[in-house]
C-alpha cells in the first residue's frame, strides 16, 4: 500500500504532516537527548561505553573507542579492491568540485582614499564529522564531509561513527577516511557521540563544530546542543522529491523514488506530478520494484511510502513546482521535458538534479556535488555542505591618517546619537593626541 494524495483535496492535517516529515519524532526525543547529554557531560567515557554496549556492541570496551593504525590496515586488507577504487575515484571528483569553491585567503577594497576594508578567511580550528551507520555503512558520507574539511585546511579533523556489533568501525569508512588524509576516527555514534564532541571526554576531544547527517536521535541531540557547539546545517533523516510532468517514463520516476525511501523508516520520499496517468502508472509499478529489493529494505520503503512519503497529484506543473518550493526538499530530481526551464522556477532545494540521466544515487556518490544537504525544510535558508562550512571570515580594516580624518567626524556624530560617550571620547581625545 502506497499513500496517494491529491493536493487540491488534502486536509490541513494531512498537508502539515507531509510538510513536517519526521519533525514530531525529533520533538518527542528531546527529553531522552537531554538525559544522554547530561550523562556524557558528567561521566565521559563511562557513559559512552555504556551506551555503546546497550545499543551497538555488547562487548564494547573503552580501549576500542579510537580506531588504531592496525584497524586502518585491516580495513584496507579486507576491503574489495573494486570498492577501494570506487572510493578513490569518487574522492577525486568531490575534491575537484570543492577546490573550485575555495575563496581567496584575503582581499581588500579601497572604500575611499586611505580607507581599506576587506576579509581574511581562515579554517575552523577543530571539527568533528559525524558519519552514521545503521543497517548499512556510509563511506560516501565520510567523503562528503572529510573532503571539503581537508580542502578548507582544518587543522584538526576528527570523525565519530557508530561501531558494528564487533565493536569495530566500518572498514570502507576507515579506508575513505585514510584516502582523505584523516587518521583520528572514534568508534562512537548516536546522541552520545555528539555530546562527547561538544563537551569532550577522557578520549574524545572537544571540538569547535560538529557536522554530519544522522537519525532523529542525532538531530534531537544537536538541537539541544545548539549554542554549546556549532552543530552545522540541519541534516536529519533523508528526503527526496521526484518532480515529473507527463513526459516522464514512470519506471524511472519510481526507481528514483525508492532511493531515499530505503534509508530508514523516518525518511521521506514523494513523487510529485500533475499527470494522473503518470501517477497511476507509478502506483502500478511500485509493488513490482519494491519486491525486487532485499526484504529488510522492503520494510523501510513500505514504511516510508505509507508514512512520510507517497505519490502526490497536483493540478498543474506550476502547482507541483510551488509544492516543491514550499516543501524545500533535501534532494530534488527534475524529470520534466525541459528541466533547465523548470530549474529557473525552483527556489528551495538542497540539490537539484536535472534529467533522467542524473539520478540521485550518482549525485550521492561520485558526481562531485556534496550530498550532505539540509533536511526538514531548512533548504529554505541553508545550503549543502561546502568548504564554507569549515571556513570563517574575519573583517579586516586599515585607515591611513587621511582615511581616519575622513571618518572621525562621522564616527563621533553617530556615537553621540546612539548614546555611547566612550565611543565619541575615543575619537575626540585621539584627535587631540595625534594633533588633528
Amino acid at each position: 500500500m502506497v499513500q496517494f494524495w491529491e493536493l487540491a483535496q488534502l486536509s490541513d492535517v494531512d498537508y502539515q504532516k507531509i510538510m513536517r516529515r519526521a519533525e514530531q519524532d525529533i520533538r518527542d526525543l528531546l527529553p531522552l537527548a537531554q538525559e544522554v547529554i547530561d550523562n556524557v557531560r558528567m561521566n565521559g567515557d563511562r557513559a559512552i561505553v555504556d551506551y555503546a554496549r546497550r545499543f551497538d556492541s555488547p562487548n564494547f570496551e573503552a580501549s576500542m573507542l579510537r580506531a588504531t593504525p592496525a584497524d586502518f590496515a585491516q580495513a584496507r586488507a579486507e576491503l574489495d579492491p573494486a570498492v577501494i577504487d570506487a572510493i578513490t575515484q569518487a574522492h577525486d571528483n568531490i575534491r575537484r568540485f570543492h577546490e573550485e569553491q575555495m575563496p581567496e585567503p584575503m582581499w581588500f577594497t579601497e572604500v575611499q582614499p586611505g580607507i581599506m576594508a576587506g576579509e581574511k578567511v581562515t579554517p575552523v580550528t577543530s571539527v568533528g564529522l559525524y558519519v552514521p551507520r545503521g543497517k548499512g555503512a556510509f563511506p560516501s558520507v565520510m567523503l562528503m564531509l572529510a573532503t571539503p574539511a581537508k580542502v578548507a585546511g582544518v587543522p584538526r579533523i576528527v570523525v565519530v561513527s557508530p561501531p558494528a556489533p564487533t565493536g569495530k568501525a566500518d572498514a570502507a569508512s576507515l579506508v575513505a577516511a585514510e584516502i582523505c588524509g584523516i587518521d583520528e576516527v572514534y568508534v562512537v555514534g548516536g546522541m552520545q557521540a555528539v555530546a562527547g564532541l561538544a563537551y569532550g571526554t577522557e578520549t574524545l576531544p572537544k571540538v569547535d563544530k560538529v557536522i554530519g547527517p544522522g537519525s532523529s536521535y542525532v538531530s534531537a541531540a544537536k538541537r539541544i546542543l545548539y549554542g554549546t557547539i556549532d552543530v552545522g546545517l540541519p541534516a536529519g533523516p533523508s528526503e527526496s522529491i521526484i518532480l515529473t510532468d507527463e513526459h516522464v517514463d514512470p519506471r524511472l520516476a519510481v526507481l528514483d523514488l525508492l532511493v531515499e525511501a530505503e534509508h530508514g523508516p523516518d525518511s521521506a520520499a514523494i513523487l510529485v506530478t500533475h499527470s494522473r496517468a503518470v501517477a497511476e502508472q507509478a502506483l502500478a509499478i511500485l509493488p513490482t520494484y519494491i519486491e525486487q529489493l532485499p526484504e529488510w529494505r522492503q520494510k523501510f520503503v513500505t514504511n516510508v511510502l505509507n508514512n512520510y512519503g507517497g505519490i502526490l497529484l497536483t493540478e498543474s506543473l506550476e502547482a507541483s513546482i510551488q509544492f516543491v518550493n514550499d516543501y524545500a526538499p533535501e534532494h530534488l530530481e527534475v524529470l520534466t521535458a525541459e528541466p533547465f526551464i523548470t530549474l529557473n522556477k525552483i527556489k528551495n532545494a538542497g540539490e537539484i538534479l536535472l534529467g533522467s540521466m542524473t539520478p540521485i544515487p550518482t549525485a550521492n556518490y561520485c558526481l562531485g556535488l556534496n550530498a550532505i544537504l539540509p533536511t526538514g525544510g531548512f533548504a529554505r535558508s541553508f545550503s549543502s555542505v561546502s568548504v564554507w562550512d569549515f571556513l570563517k571570515r574575519s573583517g579586516v580594516g586599515y585607515l591611513s591618517r587621511e582615511g581616519y580624518q575622513r571618518l572621525q567626524g562621522i564616527t563621533a556624530t553617530l556615537a553621540d546619537y546612539e548614546g555611547f560617550p566612550a565611543h565619541a571620547f575615543a575619537i575626540r581625545k585621539r584627535n587631540e593626541i595625534i594633533g588633528l
